[in-house]
């Protein structure tokens, strides 16, 4: 455990942001699920809906710096094509 004041507020610190960070790294995981789940119920108009808002929050955390832009970018390409691809 740290010794110096300063260090110890670091500490809580780091568990607060720890915290929130890891809410919404879950937040974006619901969100790319919710997408591959309308995309396995086969309507191609919610699935559309959902990759919306997915993308949103997916940029939201990418702004954040939850996750890489590279990442982010990624997940959405790759929801796009899925649902692009439905028949």
């Amino acid at each position: 455990m740290a010794n110096i004041a300063s260090a110890r507020k670091r500490a809580r610190q780091a568990v607060k942001r720890n915290l929130h960070n890891s809410s919404l790294r879950s937040r974006l995981r619901t969100a790319i699920k919710s997408v591959r789940k309308a995309i396995l119920a086969g309507d191609k108009e919610a699935a559309a809906k959902t990759l919306q808002s997915a993308q949103s929050v997916i940029d939201r955390i990418a702004d954040k710096k939850i996750v890489h832009k590279n990442a982010a970018s990624r997940h959405k390409s790759r929801l796009a094509a899925a649902v692009k691809s439905m028949s």
